[in-house]
């Protein structure tokens, strides 16, 4: 994986990332599986992180396709690489969240959260340092 190319596709592009660091995007990629696609001369053009247990859960994110090849399937495609990565694994459940993708992860098999009322997320501010007790 080009993590270069990637840290600059999530960190100015990608509305879930901006402003995302070098080091967060390379500490994300070595804890995830990772897929991407390339052109013939080797240029990464996509790219897909997902994060798993290998045994009952994941979460597809950072799905990127370059600007330049947009239109193609590529996103499509490698969202169908995904679903083929993970489905031996026999997970109960994979999720991911798109703002204007919908289509794309439905053509493979992704539905939407029939309990959404289930879920629950940590509140942005619980990632803040909590001041010290006096």
């Amino acid at each position: 994986m080009d993590l270069d190319r990637i840290h600059g596709w999530l960190s100015t592009d990608a509305y879930w990332a901006l402003g995302r660091s070098r080091e967060t995007v390379e500490t994300a990629a070595r804890g995830s599986v990772n897929l991407g696609a390339f052109t013939g001369d080797g240029s990464q053009v996509a790219y897909a992180r997902v994060v798993t247990d290998h045994a009952t859960f994941a979460w597809l994110c950072d799905v990127y396709v370059d600007r330049g090849h947009r239109g193609r399937g590529l996103g499509r495609r490698l969202a169908e690489a995904v679903v083929a990565r993970l489905r031996p694994l026999g997970l109960g459940r994979v999720l991911l969240a798109t703002q204007d993708a919908h289509e794309v992860y439905a053509r493979v098999g992704f539905v939407p959260v029939t309990d959404p009322e289930r879920l629950m997320v940590l509140g942005a501010d619980s990632r803040r340092p909590r001041p010290a007790a006096p």
